[in-house]
């Protein structure tokens, strides 16, 4: 009896394992079901929220050991204790170790981030580089753990992002697949950095996706929550910051007001990124000029963040301390504005420098020290009519972020679940709203795609501009000796012209040829020691056919 039961034991063992084996060869070769993605959108959910959890556990352990301090929320008076050399020591060894480790781990020696994952979203079916990013993940917390002025968003959503592709490849996903995983593993990050589950979500379909497709709502919000749930099981059902109670005796009144403020909002936004691309640019040119070793970069924005915060703690680190003053209005008009100057002078310095971290908690402080400084000068010209100068903090904090995220419901959101303050809704929105659109006329709608459009990827116009790099002209083309092939003479003689297409390129590239030829066919060809070898024609209509089904799929994914 007891072998008979042993018997069965081991072949309900074996049948169940030729099951998962064959669930597995499905789930791989089909596609996942609705239900078996919903339980991938959990699992990336957990994944990512563990590891939003982890990063920040991480930074916290760092900073503690460093600047001898266990509250991460007071770092800038923590670090004014140690000596002298200790603050200017602790950053500049960071930017060592950073600079080694993206020279050795990135062909480019840069830190991957958002605008990455936006690009991986939209190019390259969901997926971003695993390598570089966990490399970039690792260099923003060193970065942040020792002093570096920047934000954690930012790695965290890239790590999270990491996770979702190894998932893709795993499964073979396809591209929809892939971006809904994308979105899922994003939406968890910044909920579980947040303790925001309806931002997290927003921002994953608002900033990374670039649509709200009905379809894809479902299993980011299961990703949101497990996220969010991997948040307060460490720290609670808490707000990252506290308001102090605001009365709305004077708000419907003060409505104009915050529309400046946001117009103000939306030009120190603008301010904000153009530091960062102008300290950008002036490190590529001192690099190139005095032949600096590139891994030597971080160390020097190291050193100069250093004895910056000789005399301003308060700028290094993420900046908790110094946004929850700002927005109880524990902090003087003069310092509102001098924290604020020196904020983005610091930001700059730390990604000019490419050490690592992210630009959106940044921005949240920023927004609250403009903000507390436009209160304070409000209320003190309208005193009978104003109400409390931390409010326009709150205001200032989310209109400065939205603006530079390019993401007004998302950020506006995560301002609320920040807080924990509803009531206020409407003031923030008014000057969102116009923060969003003053800075988005001044660069290309936001820092990230702004970031994208410097490297030559155009996404910020839609789907119409950047489909064309997407298509390989090898794909579309008619090889040789293929029916209603283009003739070789033909082809032969153009390339003696030099009017030819590389089998490797792009449609980008082909379309203009096309148009500037004016002919029905354009020969691709190989460069090789010689004479190009001819491989076929890309046609003018096979083209434009490519070019509609693209779009036709764009228009399909975003609108199921």
């Amino acid at each position: 009896m007891a072998r008979m039961t042993a018997e069965r034991l081991r072949q309900a063992r074996r049948q169940a394992g030729e099951q998962a084996r064959a669930g597995w060869t499905i789930l791989c070769s089909r596609g996942p079901s609705q239900v078996q993605f919903w339980f991938l959108a959990l699992l990336v959910g957990i994944g990512a929220g563990l590891a939003a959890l982890l990063f920040r556990f991480g930074i916290e352990t760092a900073e503690a050991l460093l600047y001898g301090t266990d509250d991460v929320a007071s770092l800038g008076t923590g670090s004014a204790r140690l000596a002298w050399y200790w603050i200017v020591l602790i950053p500049l060894a960071g930017g060592l170790v950073v600079g080694q480790i993206l020279h050795h781990f990135t062909p480019d020696g840069r830190v991957r981030t958002v605008a990455d994952v936006i690009e991986g979203a939209a190019l390259h079916e969901g997926r971003v580089e695993r390598r570089e990013g966990i490399a970039s993940a690792l260099s923003s917390l060193i970065t942040l753990g020792t002093g570096g002025s920047s934000g954690r968003e930012g790695p965290v959503v890239h790590l999270a992002a990491v996770i979702a592709t190894a998932i893709s490849r795993a499964i073979n996903a396809n591209g929809i697949t892939g971006r809904e995983l994308l979105g899922c593993a994003v939406a968890a990050a910044v909920s579980a950095s947040f303790n925001a589950p309806l931002a997290g979500a927003l921002f994953a379909m608002e900033v990374v996706l670039r649509h709200f497709a009905i379809h894809a709502f479902a299993p980011i919000a299961i990703a949101s929550v497990a996220g969010t749930v991997i948040n307060r099981m460490a720290f609670g059902n808490v707000t990252e910051y506290t308001l102090p109670n605001q009365t709305m005796l004077a708000f419907y009144v003060e409505l104009p007001a915050y529309v400046l403020l946001g117009l103000v909002a939306g030009l120190v936004a603008f301010v904000l990124m153009r530091s960062i691309f102008w300290a950008e640019d002036l490190g590529d040119r001192l690099q190139t000029a005095t032949r600096l070793p590139r891994y030597l970069r971080p160390a020097l924005a190291g050193l100069l963040l250093g004895v910056l915060a000789l005399q301003w703690p308060h700028i290094i680190g993420v900046g908790y301390q110094t946004t929850s003053d700002a927005l109880t209005g524990n902090l003087s008009l003069g310092q509102a504005f001098t924290f604020a100057v020196l904020k983005i002078v610091a930001v700059a310095i730390t990604m000019g420098g490419r050490m690592g971290g992210g630009v959106f908690s940044p921005a949240l402080m920023v927004g609250a020290l403009t903000g507390l400084t436009f209160g304070i000068i409000a209320t003190g010209i309208f005193p009978n009519v104003s109400g409390d100068g931390s409010l326009y903090a709150l205001a200032g904090m989310g209109a400065v972020a939205a603006a530079v995220l390019g993401a007004p419901i998302s950020t506006a959101l995560i301002v609320f679940e920040l807080t924990g303050d509803w009531q206020t809704g409407l003031a923030v929105l008014v000057s969102v709203s116009i923060a969003t659109a003053i800075a988005s006329r001044l660069v290309d709608r936001s820092f990230f795609l702004t970031q994208l459009e410097r490297r030559g990827v155009r996404l910020a116009a839609g789907p119409q501009s950047y489909l064309l790099s997407t298509v390989r002209v090898a794909t579309v083309m008619r090889a040789r000796g293929a029916p209603r092939a283009a003739p070789d003479e033909s082809c032969e003689a153009m390339i003696r012209e030099g009017l030819w297409i590389d089998s490797g390129a792009t449609l980008e590239r082909a379309m203009p040829l096309l148009e500037k030829t004016g002919s029905d066919f354009i020969p691709v060809a190989r460069a090789g020691e010689g004479e190009p070898e001819l491989w076929g024609a890309l046609f003018h209509v096979d083209a434009l056919r490519a070019f509609n089904r693209a779009l036709a799929e764009t228009a399909a994914e975003e609108h199921d």
